[in-house]
């Protein structure tokens, strides 16, 4: 059958409902209401501050997500929300009005247009990205200069998660066992041999109070080979590591002190000015000489080969939202015709084909016998690929790049 379809957007299936999950805390989220946090109960989560590192461009996500318009500053679900406000009520109900943004100058505007109840003091801007090591470490150092015995619980601003109330329940058991003397992360059951994700070995099971599935981390492993990655699935042992992290900010900056000395004390002298006069001055000064690498590299990985490193496993869906093909997966078609649509008033007509077509033009689009295809318009740039070849639109943006072609990125 032939279809045109109307002006609407795609929507994703929601994960409401209320269930009880075997060996985890229940939680009872209310959207946009910071006091829900007084009704839940959890060793360590008086002290628990939500940090959102809203950072990235998302290059496979060109033409849509761009160096001013990053995808955590979009609707990729069709669910009405951009992706850093749904992290933001997925973390209110645990932390109140304890909530952290660390994102570029740039995006300053846009971040308080989609978060206006953060706290103007809770808006760490970075003058150019330096990757997780130094987002995630300045959040501490200045956390910890206003209360050394913070928890701080990192969860980066561009992933889809659902149900709420499982991940929520994780960053509990993960509060529970930070609050012990450890740095947790949370990492994901998979449910499939992925190669484009670091893995998790899970270890012995510790005994924490309020955190029942808690267990050691044995090793971060890097990202492997598809026949390795089925061995690690079919284990049982391993979980998707996600980059989700929990832990006393303290013990953090002490592992980050031993392993990237420089790095520290950059952040440190960062922290020390904060809110004062010469804040500006000496973030200016002294940020662009920092080190760039990954919080994995600089904390978590010699953090877990000195035992001070647990994982809560979390049993919800999780999506990076990493190229198209995951849009077309989050959202899929809604209707006969096999194409998922999203934008505010498309004119797509379709005629034997599937895919994913984002647009945010009045162009009509017509697609004719295709097959997995992914359309996006925009008004000055058109990506035409398929969900097989998504991972490649990097490659794109890097051509563009060499090319001098910097007005469309």
């Amino acid at each position: 059958m032939d279809h045109l379809r109307p002006p609407r957007c795609a929507a994703l299936a929601g994960c409401a409902g209320r269930e009880t999950y075997a060996g985890r805390v229940t939680i009872d989220s209310e959207q946009h209401d910071p006091t829900a946090r007084d009704r839940v109960a959890g060793p360590g989560l008086d002290r628990f501050y939500g940090v959102i590192p809203a950072g990235g461009v998302g290059t496979r996500l060109w033409p849509l997500s761009r160096a001013a318009a990053p995808k955590f500053l979009h609707d990729l679900t069709g669910s009405g929300q951009t992706l850093i406000r749904a992290t933001y009520d997925r973390l209110a109900p645990l932390a109140g009005d304890r909530m952290m943004v660390v994102t570029g100058e740039a995006h300053q505007d846009a971040v308080w247009a989609q978060l206006p109840d953060l706290d103007r003091t809770d808006m760490v801007l970075e003058p150019e990205p330096k990757d997780s090591a130094a987002a995630i470490g300045l959040a501490a150092a200045i956390l910890y200069r206003r209360d050394p015995e913070t928890i701080m619980g990192s969860f980066a601003a561009d992933q889809v998660i659902g149900p709420v109330e499982v991940f929520q329940a994780a960053v509990v058991e993960a509060v529970a066992t930070a609050a012990t003397g450890r740095i947790v992360t949370i990492g994901i059951t998979p449910t499939h041999p992925a190669t484009g994700f670091g893995y998790i070995r899970q270890g012995q099971a510790l005994d924490v109070a309020g955190a029942p599935n808690a267990k050691d981390v044995a090793a971060f492993v890097e990202k492997p080979s598809e026949d390795v990655a089925r061995e690690y699935v079919d284990s049982g042992e391993y979980l998707w590591n996600a980059g989700m992290f929990v832990a006393p900010v303290s013990l953090l900056l002490q592992h980050l002190q031993a392993n990237e000395p420089e790095l520290h004390a950059g952040l440190t002298e960062i922290a020390t000015a904060w809110g004062s006069a010469q804040q500006d001055e000496v973030m200016a000064r002294v940020w662009p000489t920092l080190k760039k690498t990954a919080i994995d590299y600089a904390v978590a990985e010699p953090a877990a080969a000195a035992g001070d490193v647990a994982v809560i496993p979390g049993d919800f869906t999780w999506d990076d939202v990493g190229d198209f093909a995951a849009i077309a997966r989050l959202n899929p078609a809604r209707d006969s015709s096999g194409i998922t649509v999203i934008g505010e008033t498309p004119r797509v007509y379709s005629s034997k084909a599937s895919g994913v077509v984002v647009t945010d033009t009045q162009r009509v689009i017509a697609l004719i016998g295709v097959e997995d295809i992914v359309v996006v318009d925009t008004p000055d740039a058109l990506l035409v690929t398929t969900t097989e070849h998504a991972q490649s639109v990097k490659q794109a943006v890097e051509s563009l790049k060499a090319h001098g072609d910097h007005d469309v990125l």
